[in-house]
């Protein structure tokens, strides 16, 4: 009886609407696209990040805290919550950050609007400092929930810029209004700022008020530089060759319209 349904399945034209057939040729390229820099070891080996002005000024950051004596501010913004790719990145990043700090014995203070995020943080705060060989240096007071109202979030991370003066200040993660409130007042205060958020609408306030930003994807790449993890890595060179191809199909469709307007074959 249950091969009779799955013939008659088969059979019945309305089970697979042809007008998808596109998009399903393009889900399957960029899934095989993505296969392979994930698993060949060829692709792996030829892939090499080029040079972005906000990952060199992680250590100049780092290393001017440092100096200075002041703590180092790092927050991933208000508009998202543990599963969020920006979020994610963010977390390769604080450990990255968190390691330098424990090697130079700089206090790293963390504010988040999420209790979940904050379990997370203190967890990835925790294992850079072992693994940098200092675990005495790490402190789970200075990672801590502010508030999960975005303006009571953003009143209490301007008030710790302002009473605490860190020298430097790191914005990346998920951004919104608060986004302008939080680069200002660490503008005021001076300090060196390095932001980065995938939100097209916040990166215009952070490019006016920071001293180095993260565009977009640069976030989850300088995730992926920083961590060495080859999967982060092998996920944005797909993504390049991924946009490399629809910007050829773009161009043919162009030309093709252009000598024959009444085509509609790249129209999916």
């Amino acid at each position: 009886m249950g091969a009779i349904v799955i013939i008659g399945t088969v059979l019945d034209p309305s089970w697979f609407d042809m007008a998808r057939l596109p998009t399903l040729v393009a889900a399957i390229i960029s899934v095989l696209v993505v296969l392979y820099t994930t698993f060949h070891k060829r692709s792996r080996q030829r892939f090499k990040l080029r040079e972005i002005a906000g990952l060199k000024a992680v250590e100049e950051a780092i290393g001017r805290a440092t100096e200075m004596g002041r703590p180092l501010l790092f927050t991933p913004g208000w508009g998202g919550d543990i599963q969020r790719p920006t979020t994610i990145a963010s977390m390769n990043i604080l450990s990255h950050v968190a390691r330098k700090t424990a090697q130079y014995d700089c206090r790293l203070v963390y504010p988040t609007h999420d209790p979940v995020i904050m379990t997370v943080a203190q967890e990835v705060v925790r294992e850079a400092c072992v693994q940098a060989g200092f675990p005495d240096r790490y402190n789970a007071n200075d990672i801590f929930y502010v508030s999960s109202s975005q303006f009571g979030y953003a009143a209490a991370v301007e008030g710790l810029i302002s009473r605490t003066k860190p020298a430097s200040v790191f914005l990346l993660g998920t951004f919104e209004a608060e986004s302008l409130i939080l680069a200002e007042t660490a503008n005021i205060n001076g300090s060196i700022q390095i932001a980065g958020t995938d939100s097209t609408i916040q990166l215009s306030f952070f490019i006016v008020a920071c001293d180095y930003v993260l565009i977009g994807e640069e976030l989850f790449a300088a995730s992926g530089y920083l961590s060495g993890d080859r999967s982060i890595l092998a996920s944005v060179r797909a993504q390049d060759i991924l946009k490399v191809m629809l910007a050829i199909i773009m161009i043919i469709a162009t030309l093709w319209v252009t000598v024959d307007p009444s085509s509609s074959w790249w129209r999916f």
